[in-house]
């Protein structure tokens, strides 16, 4: 039997169903719904048969985002649970659509509150040693987002610290520095990169990790890779479903090599 890497792999934003309580109140498209969600990472992140945990949704994160803290309640926040508004400020619901507290609820005991239970269920039952939350980004900062304009990494990982990934004044990582350092170097070396592989820039790790890391003290890190890495450019001509299939193929082998490097690095010091 082939041994499982002691991984948890979390993939909250992959999905781009809407929830049956929610049909026919939203105002984007179904491709709409791809494009803001993270597309191809359930696909990308797929270590479901060497690594001891893996947890994903089908549900979009534009109707259940499931890397958003509880309070405050929508719609207070136009980015929390249940959006108001995409990353470039496109309306989400439909005019006088916008779910009221029972049907958010109803959502939220649906979608958002297994998923969290379920993790601290797979770090328990496991013995998982090291948790990743698998996203993409796109190319470039969107217009409501904090690096809107600039072009960004190939790589990002996140730790809640600062960009050499050291603890911030009266905060937490959620790894060790050594730890997040060396991944980055694994990323560097897999992929020769000329582009620098980011610490906690632009996204330093959300909701998931960080509440993760307290509840269990189980050490996370948020891994973003660039959408330009496997989707065609628009206008390219390329075919999207074929080429970005094989390509995704490619990137997730060697994403794998990245984990599995980083951490037979460290086995031995943990």
């Amino acid at each position: 039997m082939t041994t499982r890497y002691p991984f948890l792999i979390s993939i909250p934003h992959g999905g781009t169903d809407v929830p049956t309580e929610l049909t026919g109140r939203l105002a984007l498209a179904r491709e709409e719904l791809r494009y803001y969600c993270d597309p191809m990472t359930r696909e990308l992140y797929d270590f479901r048969s060497s690594a001891r945990a893996h947890i994903d949704t089908p549900v979009s994160r534009m109707v259940v985002d499931l890397n958003r803290p509880p309070l405050p309640l929508p719609p207070r926040d136009p980015d929390g649970i249940i959006k108001l508004q995409a990353v470039d400020g496109k309306p989400v619901y439909r005019e006088g659509m916008f779910p009221d507290m029972t049907l958010i609820h109803r959502v939220m005991m649906a979608w958002y509150f297994p998923y969290h239970q379920r993790i601290d269920e797979l770090i328990d039952q496991h013995d998982v040693k090291i948790a990743f939350d698998c996203h993409s980004m796109l190319p470039v900062g969107s217009a409501e987002q904090k690096d809107a304009g600039t072009e960004r990494p190939l790589f990002c990982l996140g730790n809640n610290g600062d960009r050499k990934g050291r603890a911030k004044k009266n905060s937490i990582a959620t790894c060790p520095e050594s730890w997040v350092n060396t991944l980055a170097d694994e990323f560097r070396s897999e992929f020769s990169l000329n582009r620098e592989v980011a610490i906690n820039n632009p996204f330093s790790g959300g909701f998931i990790s960080n509440a993760h890391y307290w509840r269990k003290g189980v050490p996370w890190i948020q891994i973003e890779v660039n959408r330009a890495l496997y989707e065609p450019e628009p206008g390219s001509g390329a075919g999207q479903s074929t080429d970005c299939d094989g390509a995704v193929k490619i990137l997730r082998e060697r994403i794998w090599r990245v984990l599995t490097g980083f951490w037979d690095s460290h086995d031995a010091d943990i």
